[in-house]
């Protein structure tokens, strides 16, 4: 897919979000080719901002309030095409769990150190970085 068909698209915004030493990762009912886990996410909506679409996101599949932190970045993925963002999120309430039946199978809450088994082809550098440093406190 070209960078003109990512830019015709909604782009995705993704919430990085961790918690107690943890970062939330959630796996889909329907899986991307290997994408299985990943960060809570979904389209961006027209006149919203990115960082704005992470939060919702994340209400809305997991039940957990949280806010925006940073603007980790963003790129066209390798595997689907899309354009998407990363939001560095910290919880503010509620307790995650699978919100959103239709779109997530299960959460997890994952340790830095089994990151690469639930993703194992690896994250987008400023993704890893954040998680690096949050989760080697």
């Amino acid at each position: 897919m070209t960078q003109r068909n990512a830019e015709e698209r909604p782009g995705i915004a993704a919430a990085i979000v961790v918690h107690e030493g943890r970062v939330l990762m959630v796996r889909r009912r329907v899986s991307e080719g290997q994408l299985s886990w990943q960060f809570p996410a979904g389209e961006v909506e027209p006149g919203e901002a990115r960082e704005d679409a992470a939060v919702r996101e994340t209400q809305e599949e997991t039940g957990l309030t949280v806010k925006a932190v940073r603007l980790l970045g963003e790129r066209v993925h390798p595997a689907t095409g899309r354009l998407m963002s990363y939001t560095a999120c910290e919880v503010i309430g509620g307790h995650a769990h699978v919100a959103d039946t239709d779109e997530l199978a299960e959460l997890a809450w994952v340790a830095h150190a089994e990151i690469a088994h639930y993703v194992p082809y690896g994250l987008f550098e400023p993704v890893q970085k954040h998680l690096d440093a949050a989760l080697r406190r």
